[in-house]
């Protein structure tokens, strides 16, 4: 019987064991790791949090958009910091490409890079600032936390030319949608939960005004928006109006939670992107599971696909550089 025991026992440390080096594997993908600047600069984390929460705390309308500057980063060319370089005479960069010319946040990047350099100079990654200060910026307002392996580096090249055939439109639909995720090695529940990123933040209106007044080119709405909410918008968003701004979660936009399925599943997502959520069996059956907070998974779902999302494309070991400043290579 005993000797049963310890068989079992046996059995069950060895399987806790594997998942534990199957972990591991997981975070040491593609050369990242967690922790990957404890020995060359142990503070890099906590002076990261410490520069973000402060700006964050003062200004929490920048958390949405440093997450959406990470994730414009990693759908071009990967995670690599292209999109934090500025455009020269002879180059026009990521930054230049009109779904970019609303990037915004870029200080605070700089911000944690120059304290960095002056403790650890040559060190830590433009690329890795930004990974950790968008999973910084979203904690600080109260949503997930996730583990950021680091141990990216940054890119050299950044061209305004990549960036429409990369990034998925909020004009697309669900096919659409599928390709550009399927191409940046995200499956369709990583889709439905990174959209879930709309819960916080705005939108400018030129970004849905074409499911307001001129859907299919005859004049008309878009059938698949709930058609008081259309008119709730043509108050805020006059045809021509490129400044006035929108909250994508309406009610809700500063507050990190499922309300936007909710607002999806009502048919009052902002985007066509959204509304296509509700037209693949697996997508809807996404939305009306989180639409009610209690047994929602919604935040550690996110935080899992963020842990993805950061290892698109990345560059380790001896490939790239390590800007010593953000908005230019070395």
């Amino acid at each position: 019987m005993k000797s049963m025991a310890n068989s079992k026992l046996f059995s069950v440390l060895f399987i806790q064991l594997t998942l534990v080096l199957v972990l591991l594997d997981l975070a040491n993908a593609q050369g990242l790791k967690l922790g990957f600047y404890s020995s060359s600069c142990p503070s890099a984390e906590a002076i990261t949090k410490k520069i973000t929460t402060n700006f964050i705390s003062h200004t929490p309308s920048f958390a949405p958009k440093l997450l959406r500057m990470h994730f414009h980063d990693c759908f071009v060319r990967g995670c690599e910091a292209s999109v934090l370089l500025n455009s020269t005479t002879n180059n026009q960069a990521e930054k230049a490409a009109i779904p970019n010319l609303s990037l915004n946040g870029f200080q605070i990047i700089d911000a944690v890079k120059a304290a960095l350099e002056k403790k650890c100079p040559g060190v830590v990654s433009c690329a890795d600032i930004l990974a950790l200060v968008a999973r910084d910026a979203v904690s600080v307002i109260k949503g997930p936390f996730w583990p950021v392996p680091t141990g990216r580096r940054d890119g050299r090249i950044s061209l305004a030319s990549e960036v429409l055939t990369n990034l998925p439109f909020p004009t697309f639909n669900m096919t659409q949608l599928k390709s550009s995720f399927a191409s940046k090695g995200l499956n369709v529940k990583d889709l439905v939960v990174l959209s879930g990123g709309h819960t916080i933040g705005i939108s400018h209106c030129p970004s849905f005004t074409n499911r307001l007044y001129n859907f299919t080119g005859k004049g008309d709405t878009d059938p698949t928006m709930d058609q008081n909410y259309i008119a709730q918008l043509k108050k805020k968003c006059k045809p021509g109006d490129t400044t006035t701004i929108v909250e994508m979660d309406p009610g809700s936009s500063k507050i990190f939670d499922t309300d936007y399925y909710t607002v999806v599943s009502k048919r009052r997502g902002l985007f066509q992107s959204d509304a296509a959520l509700l037209t693949d069996n697996t997508t809807n059956a996404y939305v009306q599971l989180q639409k009610t907070p209690k047994g929602s998974t919604f935040l550690k779902d996110f935080a899992d696909s963020m842990v993805k999302m950061g290892q698109i494309g990345v560059l380790t070991g001896n490939s790239g550089e390590i800007r010593k400043i953000c908005s230019r290579i070395n």
